[in-house]
């Protein structure tokens, strides 16, 4: 199983038929995708909608087909205050159109039980629609820490609803592999790869995240260790978006081909240590 993918943060707006094609190139297996590209595009590629261009929902399917690529997990639904997760229906449908076999959340709604009942919302549509879905802790949002996930999944209590384990959020959030370790494997659905220093390296932690990870192995996460208590099912999508390096020109395959080397590098240390 090639359990390798490429988060669509790490290629700033990159188009999908040339997104799936870096991955088959680098030799991940899975993507993960969003309908539209972040606002953030320094290599000034064309702006796209899979929502709105079905002709290019056709290209990339048949790209996918082609390389031997899937979406891994499915981005951008964000509960909000004042928006019901309903109103993202078709956004699914794009998504299930696509094949997307998960679709990940966020809360960005202060309120922590409205942003429960929501996330019990999306996990009812994605289980309708025959895909899992998660949930991401990250520090600074209304599921910020490991606790407060688990309660969130436990409150949905759905098997298609589970945890999406980032390293950096997950790290820098409080957490550590020995508190993964104590986890029903059962919880965990997905796990995004990056390194970072264990102390903020700019002072808004959030831009930090979306613009200024490290290729694994050059930070100071204790990677080997995470990695060695996540299932071995999972997904490993890498989630390493280099802002600096992309203004100075780097193109996506230069800036990830180090990140998939160094992940096959982490995985070949733990295959040696088994006894």
């Amino acid at each position: 199983m090639n359990r390798l993918g490429v988060e669509i943060l790490s290629v700033f707006g990159l188009p999908p038929p040339q997104y799936v094609n870096l991955a088959a190139d680098l030799g991940c297996a899975n993507i993960s995708i969003g309908l539209r590209p972040i606002d953030y595009n320094p290599h000034g590629y064309p702006k796209y909608s899979l929502t709105d261009d079905a002709a290019l929902r056709r290209e990339t399917i048949a790209v996918m087909r082609d390389r031997g690529v899937s979406i891994s997990l499915g981005e951008g639904f964000t509960i909000r205050p004042g928006v019901d997760i309903t109103a993202r229906a078709a956004d699914l449908d794009v998504m299930c159109e696509l094949g997307a076999t998960r679709i990940n959340s966020v809360s960005m709604d202060p309120d922590r039980s409205r942003s429960f009942d929501q996330f019990a919302q999306l996990a009812e549509m994605a289980s309708a629609a025959g895909v899992e879905a998660t949930v991401e802790l990250s520090p600074g949002l209304t599921i910020g820490d490991l606790p407060t996930a688990l309660a969130v999944v436990r409150h949905v209590g759905r098997p298609n609803f589970r945890l999406l384990i980032d390293t950096m959020h997950l790290i820098r959030s409080g957490a550590n592999a020995a508190d993964l370790a104590t986890i029903d494997p059962n919880l965990i659905g997905y796990a995004q790869i990056s390194d970072a220093p264990l102390k903020p390296a700019i002072p808004n932690y959030m831009e930090e995240a979306m613009f200024e990870r490290m290729t694994p192995g050059t930070g100071e996460l204790p990677l080997l260790d995470i990695l060695s208590v996540l299932p071995s099912r999972l997904v490993l999508g890498i989630e390493t978006p280099m802002r600096r390096q992309a203004e100075a020109g780097v193109g996506p395959r230069e800036r990830l081909a180090p990140c998939v080397a160094a992940i096959r590098n982490l995985l070949g240390q733990l295959e040696d240590a088994k006894p």
